[in-house]
């Protein structure tokens, strides 16, 4: 036979649960009704001030080829915001609709840190990694892009370490590495390899 006792407490125990399954259920109903907020929108640099000239590597899927193109950002005294400037710029470029290496939507860098005296370290959003297009080449071309776009504008980088959503990620989109740090001489000879397409 059961004691009385622990029949009481069995059933304050099932009231209970039954209480709290009402309470989440009508919290879950709350919570769909609430519309949602769209994916910000990837921030162009700012339009407004003192400009610089500065270079940017492209990646041209196609041929499958990196080029140089001038591009105008915002003067800076910093290196940290010069690094995110470029950076910026780049990206504005593979975002644009004639874009000869497109990138996914929402696609952005949330921000470079200079680590120390020669470490950048860039974070993608987790946008950009998990939308990318799979192929050793078209990520091989992003990544060179961004490191050598990076390490020819801002002096003094000579290695560069990428994260996603400030995370540690083994590759871009299944091919290119992201969990070595590049050094920017090797990157630059593989830069100069792919400007002349081979």
């Amino acid at each position: 036979m059961i004691p009385r006792h622990l029949k009481i407490g069995v059933y304050f125990l099932l009231m209970a649960v039954l209480i709290l399954s009402g309470y989440l259920w009508r919290l879950k109903r709350h919570a769909a009704s609430i519309p949602r907020v769209a994916e910000a929108a990837h921030v162009a640099p700012p339009q407004a001030g003192p400009r610089e000239q500065v270079t940017l590597y492209v990646a041209y899927d196609d041929p499958g080829m990196l080029m140089a193109r001038g591009a105008s950002v915002p003067l800076s005294e910093g290196r940290q915001q010069r690094a995110d400037a470029v950076l910026r710029a780049l990206l504005n470029q593979y975002l644009a609709e004639d874009s000869p290496h497109q990138i996914a939507a929402g696609s952005e860098i949330r921000n470079v840190y200079l680590v120390d005296p020669g470490l950048a370290v860039v974070d993608l959003s987790s946008a950009m990694a998990d939308g990318h297009r799979s192929g050793i080449l078209v990520e091989e071309l992003t990544i060179v892009s961004i490191v050598q776009t990076l390490s020819s504008n801002v002096p003094g980088i000579n290695r560069v370490k990428f994260l996603v959503d400030g995370k540690e990620r083994e590759t871009l989109a299944g091919h290119a590495d992201l969990s070595s740090v590049y050094d920017t001489s090797n990157v630059a000879q593989l830069a100069e390899r792919l400007k002349a397409g081979q």
